[in-house]
């Protein structure tokens, strides 16, 4: 029993998360010590919803409170991870795609009685979108400065001029990280999910890379192309 309560109250705060990065609550927190009608007003939100979400947060340890003032507030370690988007730690994303889960239950549900697939196209767009920034923060802070030197030889060509595959590239993050890098490298990006390949291709032209990097919708089998210098998938 202690086990299911325990779970159940996470399943239900996983929402709240969602709600407060979403409205933008976190990161207006963030910047300091509230009381619910002052982050209310900072976020066009309602205050008493507002409050009642700041309870949940401070009950859990996600947020600080001060009896004495009715503020709430955020430590550094609970802002980097809730509130800061490039942090390596943030998490908000994890959530997006736990929440999202359950809206694929319809279909999961047939496929237990099929015996056949839930295909990734199939899931909701929230989980295409909290994937990208669960991961990409990793990839940030590891992808150009970890794990490409740990590669024999592979930086050392990415510097020079190398052609590059992101195979399963989605919305283009770990591509895209790369390109900015290594500007006399050329990328290509490749996926079967069509609204992920138009996302990335923006995705690129905003970071500035567009000319650079390539994206196309192509199964994960049949990319084109023999003479990459790296092949990367990232999962």
């Amino acid at each position: 029993m202690g086990n299911f309560v325990h779970d159940l109250g996470a399943v239900m705060h996983a929402a709240t998360i969602v709600v407060g990065d979403q409205l933008g609550l976190y990161k207006a927190l963030s910047d300091g010590p509230l009381t619910a009608e002052n982050l209310a007003a900072r976020t066009g939100t309602d205050a008493r919803y507002v409050r009642e979400w700041l309870s949940s947060q401070a009950v859990s340890g996600y947020v600080q409170f001060d009896p004495a003032t009715q503020q709430f507030s955020m430590t550094e370690e609970q802002a980097f991870a809730l509130a800061v988007e490039g942090s390596p730690a943030f998490i908000p994303g994890a959530f997006q795609i736990a929440v999202a889960q359950f809206k694929a239950i319809p279909k999961i549900l047939a496929a237990f009685k099929t015996g056949k697939g839930v295909g990734w196209h199939e899931q909701d767009v929230a989980l295409f979108h909290g994937t990208e920034r669960f991961f990409r923060p990793g990839y940030a802070a590891n992808l150009v400065s970890n794990w490409i030197p740990a590669l024999d030889g592979v930086e050392e060509k990415l510097k020079a001029g190398a052609r590059v595959a992101d195979v399963g590239c989605g919305h283009g993050a770990s591509t895209i990280i790369m390109a900015q890098a290594y500007p006399k490298s050329k990328f290509y990006g490749f996926d079967y999910h069509e609204p992920s390949i138009r996302y990335a291709r923006e995705a690129a032209e905003r970071a500035g890379v567009g000319e650079r990097v390539r994206f196309e919708v192509v199964v994960a089998k049949e990319y084109p192309g023999t003479d990459y210098d790296l092949v990367a998938v990232f999962d």
